[in-house]
């Protein structure tokens, strides 16, 4: 399906990054960063530029290869890793400074499983739709055992140190969503 969305149009999302991790992350010193459910690779372009070695993942061949486009015009290397997020692994025990997951609506496991893949300092940084969105705000998904909770963050966060974990008002021309937003360090030892 998404395959399908991505070839229909010329871009599903905006081409820059979206605004709460641009807030976020825009700052940081680069490092290894891994954007987990790239799509068209807008986050990881911009990580891209910033100076950050990026492994973009995503099921979508079609979505990732408009972001290779992007990257290739703008003389940007990017790894792009056409996997499934639910069962994908870093190779070689790769580790990662970062670990962006942004709209990435999947079981909370995913999240417990991209905690391990930080390395020491690393930051998991979430953005999504939050549950109470299904009911008061605009948009994502309508199941909602896909949706955030600041629970079930804080369950698949175990073992890091929660610097933020928050639910924010997002406008848009539809009306306003409701997102959360988790940035979670891995402590050392």
């Amino acid at each position: 399906m998404w395959d399908e969305r991505y070839a229909a149009s010329d871009r599903v999302w905006s081409a820059g990054p979206n605004a709460e991790v641009e807030r976020i992350v825009g700052g940081w010193s680069p490092g290894r960063a891994l954007d987990l459910g790239a799509g068209e690779g807008r986050h990881a372009v911009w990580l891209a530029s910033l100076g950050w070695r990026v492994t973009a993942v995503d099921f979508s061949a079609v979505g990732l290869a408009k972001g290779e486009a992007q990257a290739t015009s703008r003389r940007l290397s990017v790894d792009w890793v056409v996997a499934d997020a639910r069962s994908w692994q870093p190779p070689d025990g790769a580790r990662y400074d970062l670990v962006l997951v942004s709209y990435l609506h999947l079981p909370e496991d995913v999240l417990s499983r991209a905690r391990d893949w930080l390395s020491v300092g690393g930051r998991l940084v979430v953005v999504g739709h939050a549950l109470r969105n299904l009911t008061q705000g605009v948009g994502g998904p309508s199941d909602p055992s896909l949706l955030h909770t600041m629970e079930g963050l804080g369950a698949a966060t175990s073992g890091l140190q929660v610097e933020r974990c928050e639910e924010v008002v997002r406008h848009t021309d539809g009306g306003d969503a409701i997102d959360v937003v988790l940035i979670a360090r891995r402590p050392a030892g």
